[in-house]
Parts: structure tokens; C-alpha cells; sequence
């Protein structure tokens, strides 16, 4: 097993956790982000920029991983074709994408994305909590202590 990080977006308190997890299990870890980042120095931890542009970072994580690989995400097309591919995605917020609930969620997005086009006001997301950190860490040990 490998972890991919859709880093672009994925929230600091978040990819500590998952420094912390790779040098811990000896776990492949790349971040994948359209910009330069800054990793602790491991042999388990590498960064991969991409360049620019629309979906780019989210399809060269699904062309590179493998099936068993785990995908940490908040977008949600990315974590179906992670899914698809055979792998697990991971929001940041705690929540495991599985096959049973995928579909469901996707379909939410777009009715939410269809309301945004339309002109309704449907607020963002609420703000990453303490809680959020802790079922991404205790989701993320689970994964981990299966593999």
C-alpha cells in the first residue's frame, strides 16, 4: 500500500498526521500539488508537482496509484475513480469514500454544484475542527493497521 495526497487542498494539521503515519508504518507517502512543498525529510515521504490546471494533480494520482493504494481527499470525483481503480480514499475530515457510498455522494455534489450554478447560496463547508483531526487519525490508524 502507498498514500496519495491530493495535497493542493489538504489542510497542514492533516499532512502532519500523515508524516507522522508513514515514518511510523514505513509507508510510501507523496503529496501530489500543482506547487513546490515543503516535506520533512524521509525516505518515506517525496512530493510530486504537477503543473497547472484543471484536474491535473487528481489524474496523475489516479494514473500512478495501484489498486490497494489509499487516496486522502476531499474531492469527490477523485476519490470515485480511486475506488474504481481498486484503492481507498480518505477525506480529511475523517470520512472513508467506500463503494456503498460513493455514488450517493457524488450524486450530492452535483445537486449542490447545480444549486451554486443556478444561483442559490448554499454556504461552504464548516470550518476543520479538532473533531475533523481526530476521525481522520483514527479512520487513517484503521486503514493502516489492516495493511
Amino acid at each position: 500500500m502507498q498514500i496519495w495526497v491530493d495535497a493542493d487542498a489538504c489542510p497542514g494539521v492533516i499532512k502532519d498526521i500523515l508524516y507522522r503515519a508513514a515514518t511510523r508504518t514505513q509507508i510510501m507517502l507523496t503529496l501530489v500539488a500543482n506547487q513546490p512543498l515543503r516535506t520533512p525529510a524521509s525516505p518515506y515521504i517525496k512530493s510530486l508537482q504537477v503543473p497547472a490546471g484543471f484536474d491535473v494533480a487528481d489524474n496523475r494520482i489516479v494514473e500512478l496509484m495501484a489498486a490497494g493504494d489509499l487516496v486522502i481527499t476531499a474531492d469527490i470525483p477523485l476519490a470515485a475513480d480511486a475506488i474504481k481503480k481498486g484503492g481507498y480514499a480518505l477525506n480529511p475530515r475523517g470520512m472513508l469514500y467506500t463503494e456503498e457510498n460513493i455514488r450517493e455522494t457524488l450524486s450530492m455534489r452535483n445537486f449542490m454544484a447545480d444549486l451554486r450554478s443556478s444561483g442559490v447560496e448554499t454556504g461552504g463547508p464548516p470550518m476543520f475542527n479538532q473533531r475533523d483531526r481526530q476521525a481522520f487519525a483514527n479512520q487513517l490508524d484503521r486503514l493502516l493497521a489492516q495493511h
